[in-house]
C-alpha cells in the first residue's frame, strides 16, 4: 500500500461532511454566497477605475481588496462547489491543482493583512500629516505600497509552500474541504519539525506586525484627533478609520477562530466550516462596507441610480 501511494499525484479531498437533506441548502448558501463576493468587489474595482473622483490613493490601495477577495474565493469557492455535490470517493484532486489551491489560499490571508497595513499608512498621513499627503502619497508611493503588500505575502508564502513540496508523501488524504499547506505536509511521514516552526513564526510575524501597525497607527490619530479642535478633521478621522478598523477586526476575528479550533481536534468540522467563512465573510462585507461609508462611492451610486428626467421639445 506505502509503495502505490508513495509521491502519488491524485489526492483525495475529505470536503465538507454533509447530509443528503442540507447539501442542497448549503451548496446554494456558498453559491449565492459567492455570486454577492463576485458582483460586488468586481462593481467596487470597475467604480474606482472609471470614475476620476475616487482616482485617489485610499481608493487605489483599496482596489487591492476586492481584487484579492476575487482571486482568493475564485480558486476555492467554485471547486468546494462542485465536491459538495459529489460522493466524497471521487472528490479527486490533482497534486499541482492541490498546490497552487493551498498557495492561492495562503496568499488570500497574508495579503489581505498586508493590504490593510498600507491603508492603515494611508489614514495615518492623511489626518496626521494632511498639509504633506499630496506630496507624500504619489502615484509612486501607492505603487511602492501595493507591490510591498503582494511582495512580502508572496515571499513568505512561497518559503511556506517551498518547505512543504521538498517533503516527499505517503498519504494521499487531503482532511481538509480546500487544500492548505497544513492538509499538504500532513501527507507526508518525514520529519515536518521545520515546516511547523516556520508556520508558527510565519503566523507570529503576520499577526505582531499587523496588531503592532494599527495600534500604533491608531494611537497617533487619537492623540491627533483629541489635540486638535477641528470638527472636520476630526468627523473625516471618524469615518474613514472606524471603516478600516471594522475591516481589519472582522479579518482578525475570522483568523483568530481558525488558531483557536486548531487547538480542539473534537471541532474539526467547526475548524473547515470557520477556514471557508474566512473567505466568504470578509470577501461579502469589505465592499459594502466601504461603499455605505464612502460618501464618493454614494454619490456615485446614487447618480448612476437616480430617474433620468426626459427633456420634451415644445
Amino acid at each position: 500500500m506505502e509503495n502505490s501511494t508513495f509521491n502519488s499525484f491524485t489526492l483525495e479531498l475529505e470536503g465538507l461532511k454533509v447530509t443528503q437533506v442540507s447539501m442542497y441548502p448549503v451548496f446554494f448558501f456558498f453559491f449565492f454566497s459567492y455570486i454577492i463576493i463576485i458582483s460586488a468587489n468586481v462593481g467596487i474595482v470597475v467604480l474606482v477605475f472609471i470614475d476620476k473622483s475616487l482616482h485617489q490613493p485610499m481608493y487605489l490601495l483599496f482596489c487591492n481588496l476586492p481584487v484579492n477577495d476575487i482571486v482568493g474565493n475564485s480558486i476555492m469557492v467554485p471547486r468546494l462547489l462542485a465536491d459538495i455535490l459529489l460522493p466524497p470517493s471521487e472528490r479527486i484532486i490533482s497534486y499541482y491543482e492541490c498546490v497552487v489551491q493551498a498557495f492561492t489560499t495562503h496568499m488570500f490571508g497574508t495579503t489581505s493583512y498586508t493590504v490593510l497595513m498600507i491603508m492603515a499608512f494611508d489614514r495615518y498621513v492623511a489626518i496626521c500629516n494632511p498639509l504633506r499627503y499630496a506630496a507624500i502619497m504619489t502615484n509612486k508611493m501607492v505603487i511602492k505600497l501595493t507591490v510591498s503588500a503582494w511582495g512580502v505575502a508572496f515571499v513568505l508564502v512561497g518559503i511556506l509552500l517551498g518547505l512543504t513540496i521538498r517533503l516527499n508523501r505517503c498519504r494521499t488524504l487531503i482532511r481538509n474541504p480546500f487544500c492548505d499547506n497544513a492538509s499538504l505536509f500532513k501527507l507526508s511521514c518525514e520529519s515536518v519539525f521545520i515546516n511547523n516552526v516556520y508556520g508558527l513564526t510565519f503566523t507570529v510575524v503576520l499577526f505582531t506586525a499587523s496588531i503592532g501597525s494599527m495600534v500604533l497607527t491608531y494611537t497617533k490619530i487619537a492623540v491627533v484627533c483629541l489635540t486638535s479642535k477641528n470638527k472636520a478633521l476630526n468627523s473625516k478621522a471618524l469615518k474613514t478609520c472606524s471603516t478600516h478598523l471594522f475591516v481589519y477586526l472582522i479579518l482578525f476575528s475570522c483568523g483568530m477562530l481558525i488558531i483557536i479550533l486548531h487547538r480542539f481536534p473534537q471541532y474539526s468540522d467547526h475548524r473547515k466550516l470557520a477556514a471557508i467563512l474566512f473567505h466568504i465573510i470578509p470577501g461579502s462585507l469589505n465592499p459594502i462596507i466601504y461603499g455605505v461609508q464612502s460618501k464618493e462611492i454614494r454619490r456615485f451610486l446614487a447618480k448612476l441610480f437616480q430617474p433620468r428626467k426626459v427633456l420634451s421639445l415644445s
